[in-house]
């Protein structure tokens, strides 16, 4: 009688059951991340909550939540935001309860650097020079590439450093003014996203760290340039604002804007509106990619990140819509109201839905998408700013 041949007892696994879970990768220095996390969250609490009602708190925790899952996700996010808060609370501190504290007779480093007005300045004039460098770095490697030549291009480097720390400038400017507007106006204070100036700079700092990003994950620091072009572009309209309508004065809150929904809609807003503007500088670069141009990465490669892109940015243009209309039944009893900027809100959801199904679903590719994500910028640039400019409506608050 034949015996049974033996099984071996380790059986080789997949290779995707042999990865490690999410949490079980997470290490000690990630735990402490989180930790910090909640330190600040609840020093936050402690310290303001004369200034804050439950939707607030929640509103607190729930943002500790998503700073850790950044700074698990992406790792240079943690000194972006340990920095940026600590250098926020160096201001609290510094104000010592006195706005006059940064004005002319002031103390140096808030009317040099950490006031808000200092520090949007600085990041006005970084962007400007990242996008210097990061033309002068492709113009380099371009020059390289001519010669057969392959050394290390350090001026990427200096481009990115640049770019980080115009992001990490307007991330304190925000925290800072909205200190401010608590010390200008004790029963009125509020978070800084309530005028085209305020979200101006919140939307080049959400789409500095979403390109960082991306040419940190795919290597490809040649799109800098294209991203930044853009960026120079928020900067001059910020700048022009400012001047035109004195819009960097900090000015309470209308009725309309009164409420926590605000804090909820206006950011997953502009984390949408960041990743559509990188997906149209990313077409730019795949046209030119695919008209020949071997200078720049491989045209699917482009491609692949402008799709991750516009799918980031349409989860949170959704996500945004869906407060929006919640706002919209709190404040004015109704969901929607076909509003011109509701209805141009719909027309933006529905050019990058259909854009996503046409690759996803129908397997388009190439050059239609490309210019299809540039032309899809300038449609909402007009939702974002055209509606503001030349309609009326409910929204009329928001106007230019």
């Amino acid at each position: 009688m034949t015996e049974p041949t033996s099984q071996p007892q380790d059986l080789a696994q997949h290779e995707l059951l042999r990865e490690k879970s999410w949490l079980k990768s997470l290490t000690i220095v990630d735990w402490l991340f989180a930790a910090l996390m909640a330190s600040i969250a609840a020093l936050a609490q402690l310290k303001l909550p004369h200034h804050m009602d439950v939707y607030e708190m929640v509103i607190l925790w729930a943002s500790a939540a998503i700073a850790t899952g950044l700074g698990w996700f992406f790792k240079p996010m943690r000194w972006f935001i340990v920095g940026g808060v600590l250098a926020a609370y160096l201001a609290v501190g510094l104000y010592q309860g006195d706005i006059a504290n940064a004005g002319d007779k002031g103390k140096f480093l808030l009317k040099y650097l950490l006031s808000s007005q200092s520090a949007i300045m600085w990041q006005a004039a970084l962007t400007v020079l990242a996008f210097a460098l990061y033309l002068l770095a492709t113009l380099w490697a371009w020059r390289q590439e001519k010669q057969n030549k392959f050394q290390r291009n350090t001026l990427f480097s200096i481009a990115s450093g640049l770019a980080w720390s115009a992001a990490f400038a307007g991330f304190v400017g925000l925290l800072v003014r909205w200190h401010e507007s608590y010390l200008l106006r004790p029963d009125a204070g509020h978070i800084p996203v309530s005028n085209l100036y305020e979200v101006f700079i919140l939307f080049m700092v959400i789409t500095g760290l979403m390109y960082l990003y991306y040419e940190k994950k795919f290597s490809m620091h040649k799109l800098g340039v294209f991203v930044y072009v853009l960026m120079c572009g928020l900067v001059a309209f910020t700048v022009w604002y400012s001047i035109e309508s004195g819009a960097g004065e900090i000015q309470p809150l209308i009725p309309a804007l009164q409420s926590w929904w605000m804090k909820l809609h206006v950011p997953a807003n502009f984390i949408g509106y960041g990743g559509f503007c990188m997906a149209a500088a990313f077409g730019v670069a795949e046209l030119l990619s695919l008209n020949g141009n071997k200078f720049f990465p491989d045209a699917a490669q482009i491609e692949e990140a402008m799709y991750k892109a516009i799918a980031v940015g349409f989860l949170f243009f959704t996500i945004a819509t869906i407060l929006g209309a919640l706002w919209a039944a709190d404040a004015w009893g109704r969901y929607w109201s076909w509003d011109p900027k509701e209805t141009w809100a719909f027309i933006v959801w529905l050019n990058y839905a259909v854009w996503l199904h046409m690759r996803l679903v129908a397997g388009w590719r190439g050059k239609v998408l490309a210019w299809w994500a540039v032309i899809g910028l300038f449609i909402t640039a007009f939702a974002f700013v055209g509606v503001n400019k030349y309609l009326t409506g409910l929204h009329s608050y928001g106007s230019l």
